[in-house]
């Protein structure tokens, strides 16, 4: 699939945090992101959310995710949160309710092409008992869900 977005990605850093654990939570699950400090927070600016989606894969939440970014999407992109601490781990864990006191990490996707839906659809496939129903591969080739290993 080809697609054009911009993803803005903010941390505060609070005065008990260490900055460069704070880059590194961004990092861990936003590899291609290079935080930068400005004004007590981290922020980070990019062009795609593959090796996120590859993390969404992995932890086998896409039904989550998809329920995340459609609840929070307009029709320019969509935005969510994530738990600092999680992401420090490497681990995807949506923030929801109340926020957490060392602040979260905040995610906005801008989409200009293809359509928010589609590109959701892209990110956080459907799924039919937890597998994606209509998997894309790199180069948006289309493979059968009976042939990828989980």
């Amino acid at each position: 699939m080809i697609y054009s977005i911009d993803v803005r990605i903010e941390a505060p850093v609070r005065d008990t945090e260490v900055t460069d654990r704070v880059a590194d939570a961004i990092r861990n699950v936003f590899p291609d992101a290079e935080p930068i400090h400005e004004d007590g927070r981290l922020v980070a600016e990019g062009h795609t959310l593959d090796a996120f989606s590859d993390v969404l894969h992995e932890q086998e939440i896409l039904d989550t995710a998809r329920r995340v970014f459609l609840q929070n999407s307009t029709d320019e992109g969509f935005d969510f949160s994530l738990k600092k601490q999680a992401a420090f781990e490497g681990v995807v864990n949506f923030a929801v309710g109340e926020p957490d006191e060392l602040g979260e990490v905040n995610v906005e996707v801008r989409i200009r092409e293809p359509d928010v839906e589609a590109f959701i659809d892209y990110v956080a496939p459907e799924t039919d008992e937890g597998r994606p129903v209509d998997p894309v591969r790199e180069y948006g080739d289309r493979v059968d869900p009976e042939d990828i290993d989980y």
